[in-house]
């Protein structure tokens, strides 16, 4: 096992009614206004957009609202955040929405504390200090309620990057599963993609991994896969839900990769491009490129597919293992092939070489050139 530090200091809330507290919870922080941050229409329709400016007002802290959010967040919008962060004086930022909403949320509290463009952020810039975030979701799938990492597309430029500081975990993240009745099917699919990715990633690329490690993330994995299931059929299930949101906050705070040497992501790197350039769903994305990139860099970790398809599924070589991931994958209703997307075999090339991008941000362009990245999705 390597060693390691591992420091999460946000305060996770899990449970029904939950976000009825938020309120009490920025008063006994001494916040009386908060920048509310939100998706475009579905905490309207559900009804927690009045119950959250209800509550907020019972405690006397003043709201100013920031909806519109996209489900791949563009710096235009994060941009006007700030903007409305600094002018209107804020004390705090409220996501209330899905990994989306909490990603932007988090450029904004940092951005918000800065005398630059919050595009520098992205780009190299290290805070030195973030507004307080807290968050209430209505989706789970990206972790970013317990981690500190954020994703913002420039429309500008088509690039889609990240970044993280120690100043933007949430400092209270609340989940309420019973929020994600209303979610649709196929959502659901992706954000299950999602999170078994984040922790796939970890398990194939690290160079060594303690069996604890291995058992952890297999289990996450089956988690989700078996959650996902019981929610398809019954989605009113709060056990499962309640089961699936935990297993994908798991999958990136942080605990999967302890004790991990050298590892990587290098199908959010491509994947970052489709949905820059084409509006992919995340999670739809990641489930055209993992099938694709497990068939091309399995050779280098045998022993760790052949577990995986031992592990996850029952079976016996590799190759069936990564044929039952992508079938599970269509199951339940998520693309595997980029023609799906409306991504054709002409697109490739101008999608590898805006990944290419990512690749050398990331110190990963060693391993991954433009050639390689090409290779891999063809065979998507």
């Amino acid at each position: 096992m390597e060693a390691f530090n591992y420091y999460n200091p946000t305060r996770l809330i899990y449970g029904v009614d939950k976000q009825q507290e938020i309120g009490q919870i920025l008063k006994g922080d001494g916040i009386d206004k908060v920048l509310m941050v939100y998706g475009r229409s579905s905490i309207k329709k559900s009804g927690l957009y009045d119950e959250i400016l209800k509550v907020l007002d019972t405690q006397g802290v003043e709201v100013i609202e920031h909806g519109g959010v996209k489900s791949n967040p563009v710096l235009s919008h994060t941009r006007l955040g700030v903007d409305l962060a600094k002018a209107e004086q804020v004390q705090a930022i409220l996501a209330v929405g899905g990994g989306s909403v909490v990603d932007e949320s988090k450029a904004i509290a940092a951005g918000a504390c800065m005398d630059e463009d919050v595009w520098n952020l992205f780009t190299g810039t290290k805070p030195n200090q973030a507004l307080p975030l807290y968050a209430v979701l209505t989706l789970s799938a990206t972790g970013s309620e317990m981690n500190s990492g954020g994703v913002v597309t420039n429309e500008e430029t088509q690039e889609k990057f990240s970044f993280s500081s120690p100043y933007t975990y949430p400092k209270v993240s609340i989940v309420n599963p019973a929020l994600t009745y209303s979610l649709p099917m196929d959502y659901l699919a992706y954000s299950a993609v999602d999170a078994i990715t984040h922790v796939l990633e970890v398990y194939f690329t690290a160079e060594a991994m303690p069996l604890m490690k291995r058992r952890f993330i297999e289990n996450i994995v089956l988690t989700i896969i078996e959650t996902t299931e019981r929610i398809m059929e019954q989605p009113t299930d709060y056990d499962s839900r309640a089961e699936f949101a935990l297993a994908t906050t798991w999958a990136l705070n942080g605990l999967a990769a302890i004790g991990v040497k050298k590892y990587g992501f290098p199908n959010h790197m491509i994947e970052h491009s489709l949905s820059a350039l084409y509006d992919v769903p995340h999670g739809a994305g990641l489930a055209i490129v993992l099938p694709a990139w497990m068939k091309w860099y399995s050779n280098n970790r045998p022993e760790v597919f052949l577990r995986f398809a031992e592990q996850i599924f029952g079976l016996n070589t590799a190759d069936e293992g990564i044929d039952a991931l992508e079938a599970w994958f269509r199951k339940i209703g998520a693309p595997t092939q980029l023609k799906e997307m409306s991504v054709e075999q002409y697109d490739i090339q101008e999608v590898a070489s805006n990944a290419l991008l990512t690749s050398r941000k990331w110190g990963m362009s060693d391993q991954y050139s433009q050639d390689v990245i090409e290779q891999v999705l063809r065979l998507a």
